[in-house]
């Protein structure tokens, strides 16, 4: 049971990532997470601030002698990403996370587990909450809403935090220091569709495309792990074509930021051509394990006889969803010029769904550059314009371009390589960071982002490295005490 992480060293952290785990704090349903952290600060008797966005900011003094220091604000983000595995019955607005040590991992029983960011919020607090650390002036500033629209990180007012550099604990990989991120940009596409009354001499079927892992659309990328909206459309033009397969429904996906690890299909076909539909299914999923058995050996892609529909998608405009689904680029695009094993530019194609009158398509678009991120828009907005689609960008947000002269970093390296008598290595993440938003606003921070091992976030496979989150915790604490004067 999850209570068992409490007792895991270091206990500062654990108890506090366990009291984390038992708040519903998925995306979008903050309120609870945001009472419990306003209580947390209150009780420690230090400032405690909500903003009108609903970041969390906690303030404390430093520790005698030490408030020459350059002021630190802690940073991290109070939601999770709400995944879990179909047969798994949890509700993430009411329901605790099922935590659980794994070996040397814990991870959580068929959900996400909440590490990103619960683990950076969670040292963040045991600092707060400390009686003995030394460091100079500290502030928590925990952000809302960071999955679905970095909310919290768009509403920072200037001049509330008082800091000089910000500590962004929501980086994935122990002995690893991160300065500079990927921006990113929200593409909402929908098709207008006229439904028809199901032909008369057709059998249904229910399409699934499922097993795969899934993922973080940004830092699981390069992985090469399957879409499932990619194999399904690839099967329903072919199935389209050679079957006379219609489209009733489609479910593909359910976050803009995961990679679909699951998508379904209501189809039908007619009766004649039950067999050679059938058998394709079969083809096509050998295919696929063929082309993706290694990175993807759950993948499984089946139909099953299904309850008739009362209507099909217009053919004329199944045909305009399937074309610009099938031919939206996803995945890697390209990989940058001047890091070498980094992506410069990614999309991930991450939902697919019928709702109404419209087939909605919702994809994440992400470049550390901003003009190839700009390019890659404007290419989604071709091929969807060309389908017949609307197509609307939104939620733009900038990177955040590396510092090679950061005092900051000069000074984590310092204390990396005389507690583990190595440097750590230096990295710009393909994902979303908050930093470069915050430090839109507040241009005076130096900025740095560091955590403990996570993998496989975004998904029910979410887990996090017990040894490091003990790494991450000494070396939070030795860098607060040799943080630069100001």
């Amino acid at each position: 049971m999850s209570k068992e992480i409490k007792n895991l060293e270091p206990k500062e952290v654990w108890s506090h990532f366990y009291d984390l785990t038992q708040v519903p704090r998925p995306s979008k349903h903050e309120d609870e997470i945001q009472d419990f952290m306003m209580k947390f600060g209150q009780d420690l008797g230090l400032e405690t601030i909500k903003d009108e966005i609903g970041n969390i900011i906690i303030r404390k003094p430093a520790t005698a002698g030490l408030e020459g220091l350059q002021g630190v604000v802690m940073q991290g983000h109070l939601d999770m990403v709400p995944q879990k595995n179909s047969d798994t019955d949890h509700d993430f607005a009411k329901d605790p996370i099922d935590a659980f040590i794994d070996g040397d991992w814990v991870t959580a029983r068929g959900t996400t587990l909440g590490a990103d960011n619960g683990m950076g919020v969670a040292a963040a607090m045991a600092v707060l909450a400390s009686k003995d650390m030394q460091h100079g002036p500290v502030e928590g500033l925990f952000t809302c809403d960071e999955e679905t629209g970095m909310t919290g990180a768009f509403g920072l007012q200037p001049g509330i935090l008082k800091g000089d550099i910000l500590m962004n604990m929501d980086s994935e990989d122990e002995g690893e220091l991160y300065v500079g991120c990927a921006g990113g940009i929200d593409a909402s596409i929908t098709f207008q569709i006229t439904k028809n009354p199901v032909p008369a001499g057709m059998t249904a079927y229910k399409l699934s495309v499922a097993g795969l892992k899934g993922g973080h659309s940004g830092m699981d990328i390069p992985l090469g792990r399957g879409n499932s909206n990619k194999f399904l459309f690839r099967f329903m033009k072919a199935a389209a074509k050679d079957y006379g397969m219609l489209i009733s429904s489609i479910q593909g996906g359910s976050l803009r930021n995961a990679i679909p690890r699951e998508s379904f299909a209501t189809v039908v076909i007619p009766e004649a051509n039950k067999a050679g539909f059938e058998a394709s299914v079969k083809e096509l999923e050998n295919v696929f394990i063929s082309e993706f058995g290694s990175v993807e050996p759950d993948l499984s892609f089946i139909c099953a006889a299904a309850d008739m529909p009362k209507e099909v998608i217009a053919t004329t405009d199944m045909w305009n969803v399937i074309n610009g689904v099938y031919g939206a680029p996803n995945g890697v695009i390209r990989m940058s010029a001047d890091m070498a094993g980094v992506v410069e530019t990614s999309t991930n194609l991450a939902i697919v769904r019928t709702k109404g009158n419209t087939v909605e398509v919702a994809a994440l678009l992400r470049s550390s550059v901003e003009s190839a991120k700009d390019d890659l828009a404007e290419m989604f907005v071709s091929i969807f314009e060309l389908a017949g689609a609307e197509v609307v960008l939104e939620g733009a947000y900038p990177g955040w371009k590396p510092n090679p002269d950061s005092a900051i970093l000069k000074s984590m390296q310092k204390t990396y390589e005389g507690m583990y008598g190595k440097i750590p290595d230096i990295k710009v993440i393909h994902a979303g960071l908050e930093c470069g938003l915050l430090g839109s606003v507040y241009s005076n921070w130096d900025m740095i982002s560091f955590g403990p091992t996570i993998r496989f976030p975004h998904s029910p496979d979410e887990k996090v490295n017990i040894a490091s989150v003990q790494k991450f915790w000494d070396f939070t604490k030795e860098t607060l005490k040799s943080i630069p004067n100001k």
